[in-house]
């Protein structure tokens, strides 16, 4: 079984809403989706990393951004696919449009020879918790509802 760990940076509008910063995964196979297909920046790690080493490593090469503490420890949830993901929640700010993400590669299109270069993530913006719910992958909006009750 996987796991998975990864930041939630939230912020408060200027009218006083919620908002959270939600990630778009990059690559081929998510051009196209968006309800249910974003997600928390987040990235797999193995002992003996810590959970929290490592959601600030991915929110690191990810988004390019600093993350600074206190971290609020939003729990872990269980993805239909098996893969446990821990999260934690921290006040910011940011650019969605400054965003700097590292990439992978993957044979694209399938079985054709050739390998192509994606970032992880191919975009970040801001959305209110109802919005953000509807965005998010089913599993992470428990995130959410942890994140508000918290507040």
């Amino acid at each position: 079984m996987s796991k998975s760990a990864g930041l939630l940076m939230y912020r408060r509008a200027p009218h006083g809403c919620l908002q959270v910063l939600l990630a778009h995964p990059g690559g081929p196979y998510w051009r196209g989706k968006d309800a249910g297909a974003w997600t928390i920046p987040k990235g797999e790690y193995v002992a003996p990393e810590e959970p929290l080493a490592a959601a600030l490593r991915e929110w690191g090469e990810e988004t390019g951004f600093d993350a600074s503490p206190p971290f609020m420890p939003l729990g872990e949830v269980a993805q239909k696919s098996g893969k446990r993901v821990s999260a934690w929640a921290f006040a910011g700010d940011c650019d969605p449009g400054a965003m700097r993400c590292n990439t992978f590669e993957i044979e694209w299109p399938p079985r054709s020879g050739r390998m192509q270069s994606f970032p992880e993530i191919d975009r970040l913006a801001w959305f209110g918790l109802d919005e953000a719910r509807q965005r998010i992958h089913a599993a992470q909006a428990a995130f959410l509802d942890r994140l508000e009750r918290a507040l």
